[in-house]
């Protein structure tokens, strides 16, 4: 049985309530106010349920508005956590040469009949990501935004067995005792944003991206989800101003 996050996870409900209180201040009153430039800053929560894996770290964004309705920019993330890697992860070939050592090991006396294989390890994952993104402004003190997704996921993994035919299967499949994997992933975001002033806001976000790191130990590719929630800091000339002039 696979160790799975619960999706209503605190962050999801913190996130929620957000998304609603931001509807509620909302006046409908179009915005004239849009800064060339902004950078974003806060808390990550990255999520791989199929995997059982949950990290939290820091998420940052900076970005260019073009239009008043699009901008581009650049996205990095890094968080870490740690997870429990279990056969029906790994692929069917991998799980085919490990049940009879396992079956073996049963028969000789060296683990009891019960024993059930699991590699505790701890994951680092750095996120890099650019592209659009597509803002709706009907709302006078929210912005609401939806993004496509494209990037790379760096990851290290270090197992940490607990027993000794543990350690016997983690040196065989990560036999330096670390093991690093870039991996691109692609998917769709979207999110909100409450002005405070007219450089500061409070900003929330999901990410949702299909990827497959590891594809040499794990047997499928899955989603990442990413929650994030932090300040965001606009600058420069107002650009619908600028394009009045012109």
């Amino acid at each position: 049985m696979r160790c799975v996050v619960p999706s209503t996870t605190p962050v999801r409900l913190l996130l929620l309530v957000v998304f609603a209180s931001l509807f509620a201040v909302s006046a409908p009153a179009q915005q004239t106010d849009v800064s060339h430039y902004d950078i974003y800053a806060g808390f990550a929560d990255l999520n791989s349920p199929a995997l059982g894996l949950n990290q939290t770290g820091f998420h940052t964004q900076v970005g260019q508005s073009l239009r008043s309705w699009i901008s581009l920019g650049v996205d990095y993330s890094v968080t870490s956590g740690s997870n429990i890697l279990k056969p029906d992860l790994l692929p069917v070939a991998t799980q085919q040469q490990l049940g009879p050592i396992i079956l073996g090991l049963i028969q000789a006396g060296a683990i009891p009949p019960s024993y059930q294989l699991t590699i505790p390890a701890n994951i680092f994952t750095q996120s890099f990501a650019t592209g659009p993104q597509f803002s709706y402004r009907h709302f006078q003190k929210v912005t609401l935004f939806a993004r496509p997704s494209v990037g790379a996921f760096r990851l290290g993994a270090t197992p940490r067995p607990k027993d000794t035919v543990a350690t016997l299967i983690a040196d065989t499949l990560v036999p330096s005792g670390h093991k690093v994997d870039w991996t691109a992933f692609y998917g769709f975001g979207f999110g909100d944003e409450l002005h405070l002033t007219r450089r500061w806001g409070v900003r929330t976000q999901m990410d949702m991206v299909y990827n497959h790191p590891f594809n040499d130990i794990l047997a499928k590719g899955f989603w990442t989800e990413r929650y994030s929630a932090g300040l965001m800091y606009h600058f420069g000339r107002n650009i619908l101003q600028r394009r009045a002039k012109i």
